[in-house]
């Protein structure tokens, strides 16, 4: 639900039963966080802010200690479908922002808002969908997660070796029930392992809709007796959770990807050109870096118009492109900054008049060691990949190196 005013919310609010309001935010790692408020003081948070402990949340706890607000944002208003109908529960995405209602310099949201405004100015509009994998595990008489798989199924399977198909229709359904479009689902190659992709949106609302999808997905998991997981690799031997990236470019409706071909592989090949300077922004915990290089999880920094296994992908289809693929992000990124960093790396590929490198079209089985001492690495750990980012000089130079530091000392802070 989305587009009402502020009047048309509280009249919402008011002629629904709805009884708490939850206005939601990210930590550093994408877990989202909330505060929940009653109705009488949805007006005044709409208006001034809600005041929150900042100091007690990762990527928030400056030592400056300036009072931090959250600020719902009313074109992310969504009902809870899984809480009760009586009393109703709705929530919000907010900004962040100072007491006197400035933008916080370390909002990651407010960041990809400032990254989109850039490619307005340059008359670009940019989509994104994605593809989620994430784990089923049984959980204890206590219900503490097992490292047990809730299923021994595998790519494509159906039930009964599939165990997960009907917790996967409740997780689509209550997705659509809140106006997010999955495209499809399936059992993925890992034993309990599933996949939900979706349809393509404008960033900041896929970067929204990836959080409550996560959310979606715990919480159904959960009424189910299961517990999902989207850890890079939560059973060491088996497949890691992935977080496929899709984007294309738009200049008046139009997809660029095929209609101006110097912009769509400048931008492209901006990315894969900073690869190694982004990728703590796309991988952020340790065993991030362990999913690399195992069961087609990328590993070279490498495009592809036909292999499925390669960073980039650029599928054809009836002799055109209409969007690229980056494989190599998991879902434990902070999903507005994570987008903010790619499209800024292929904007300046596109400044620089950039040109993509020659395609790989090899398949991991048709990998020598001839061909594979010529290709540049992912960073294979998350150290190589703090290190990358702190000597990036697309970074040093940019107009968010001070969001970028921020975020890589965080990170070392933690870790």
């Amino acid at each position: 639900m989305s587009q009402l005013s502020v009047s048309d919310i509280i009249d919402f609010v008011e002629e629904n039963d709805v009884k708490f309001i939850r206005l939601a935010f990210c930590d550093l790692y994408g877990k989202q966080k909330n505060i929940s408020i009653m109705p009488q003081e949805l007006k005044h948070a709409f208006e001034e802010g809600v005041n929150f402990d900042s100091f007690l949340i990762l990527g928030y706890d400056d030592e400056q200690g300036e009072d931090l607000f959250l600020k719902p944002d009313p074109d992310t208003m969504h009902v809870l479908p899984w809480r009760p109908q009586s009393g109703r529960v709705i929530r919000f995405y907010c900004d962040v922002v100072l007491s006197d209602g400035s933008p916080y310099k370390y909002d990651y949201r407010h960041f990809l808002k400032e990254t989109l405004l850039k490619c307005g100015q340059l008359g670009i509009s940019t989509r994104m969908g994605l593809k989620s994998e994430f784990y089923l595990f049984k959980t204890d008489e206590d219900g503490n997660p097992t490292n047990e798989p809730f299923d021994n199924g595998g790519y494509f399977d159906v039930a009964p070796n599939d165990k997960g198909e009907n917790i996967r229709r409740e997780i689509c359904l209550t997705l659509e029930e809140m106006g997010i479009s999955p495209q499809s689902s399936h059992h993925e190659r890992g034993p309990g392992q599933n996949e939900i992709d979706f349809m393509s949106g404008d960033v900041l609302t896929t970067a929204d809709n990836l959080v409550t999808y996560k959310n979606v997905v715990e919480n159904i998991a959960a009424r189910n007796g299961v517990w999902a997981s989207f850890d890079p690799l939560p059973l060491p031997g088996a497949p890691g959770n992935g977080l496929h990236i899709k984007m294309a470019n738009y200049r008046g409706g139009v997809n660029l990807q095929n209609e101006d071909k110097e912009f769509s592989e400048g931008f492209m090949a901006g990315i894969i050109n900073r690869m190694r300077d982004i990728t703590l922004f796309l991988n952020c915990r340790k065993d991030s870096y362990d999913r690399f290089g195992m069961n087609e999880a990328p590993k070279y920094i490498t495009w592809s118009e036909q292999n499925n296994s390669r960073l980039f992908r650029v599928p054809e289809f009836k002799g055109k492109r209409d969007h690229f693929i980056l494989r190599s992000p998991d879902s434990c990124i902070n999903p507005y900054l994570a987008s903010a960093i790619i499209i800024q790396a292929g904007l300046a590929g596109v400044n620089n008049k950039e040109k993509l490198p020659p395609a790989l079209e090899v398949n991991s089985r048709q990998m020598t060691d001839e061909i594979s001492s010529n290709l540049e690495m992912l960073p294979l750990s998350l150290d190589e990949a703090i290190e990358c980012a702190q000597n990036s000089q697309f970074i040093k130079n940019s107009d968010f190196a001070a969001v970028a530091t921020h975020y890589i000392e965080k990170i070392k802070s933690t870790n």
